[in-house]
């Protein structure tokens, strides 16, 4: 008998169920301290190789040049400095190196130069849209580009003081090993100058249309006039505090004595740490605040 004709046909397998596509986690946006240390990496090298570190270099090698002047007259046989018939040795001189030519004006000026630079330059370049636009929290932005400008003037400002200590601390009966002390706490005494000087000039450039101007002012104008009046004035400027770490007196009855007894109002040591402390953290706190809340409106 014959078949039907669709009794040989296989039957077609059941249709599978619908499987939906796995769903993807929304991926977490980088934290603020990774974000810091990659913008910290990213900035490193831009502010090596940018013409301002050629200003700074031009700046710190000032003192190196005065220290192997006076080494190479000492070697000649040049007659020693004496005040008051007391012979000035190496590390008298290495002193007011100090304190005339890195604290009172090399660190106040670079940081008004890089401070102000870290966001009021992305600004004026139109890029800071590029760093803005990356998922990452825009004041981590500025963490990592003051970190990027404390280690690259670390690493100049230190060894040029380094250098100068060499030239002339051993001068006029002068040794390195009675001195090497007091260069550690110079350049601690630098960094944490520079760190303050810094958080405020970044202050500064967030908040400031024209910031380097301001600053200049500053550091060379306000801070001088106000550190030379008596009252309570000083203590609103970085610069009362970081005197208080200077190590170093000047020597005394002479004319660099009369320029230190304009500030003999001088804070104690603690006190100045706390003062250093807070000016910074609570700089960089508010700067990195007003990054986050601002919007920079580009010039075309």
């Amino acid at each position: 008998m014959a078949m039907p004709p669709d009794a040989t046909r296989p039957t077609p397998p059941a249709p599978l169920p619908a499987v939906a596509p796995p769903v993807r986690a929304p991926q977490a946006s980088p934290g603020f301290l990774y974000s810091a240390l990659r913008v910290f990496d990213l900035s490193v090298g831009e502010m090596l190789w940018s013409r301002r570190t050629v200003f700074m270099g031009l700046l710190v090698g000032s003192p190196v040049i005065l220290a192997v002047i006076l080494r190479l007259l000492t070697e000649m046989g040049a007659p020693q400095f004496s005040i008051n018939n007391t012979p000035t040795q190496g590390p008298h001189i290495f002193g007011v190196i100090i304190w005339l030519a890195f604290v009172r004006f090399i660190v106040p000026v670079l940081g008004v130069f890089y401070g102000t630079s870290l966001i009021a330059d992305e600004v004026e370049d139109k890029t800071i849209t590029y760093l803005f636009s990356r998922p990452i929290p825009r004041g981590a932005v500025l963490i990592g580009k003051f970190l990027a400008y404390l280690i690259c003037t670390i690493f100049v400002v230190l060894p040029s003081v380094v250098i100068v200590w060499l030239l002339i601390v051993p001068i006029y009966g002068g040794s390195l090993g009675a001195g090497f002390p007091e260069l550690l706490k110079d350049l601690a005494v630098l960094a944490l100058g520079l760190a303050a000087y810094g958080a405020v000039f970044a202050l500064a450039g967030a908040v400031l249309k024209r910031p380097l101007l301001i600053g200049l002012v500053y550091v060379l104008g306000w801070e001088i006039v106000v550190m030379a009046i008596p009252g309570y004035l000083g203590r609103f400027t970085v610069a009362y505090w970081v005197q208080g770490l200077v190590p170093h007196a000047m020597p005394a009855n002479s004319p660099l004595s009369l320029i230190q007894s304009l500030f003999q109002d001088v804070p104690s040591l603690p006190a100045s740490l706390v003062a250093i402390a807070l000016i910074t953290a609570v700089s960089l706190w508010l700067a990195a605040r007003t990054v986050a809340r601002r919007e920079y409106v580009l010039e075309q």
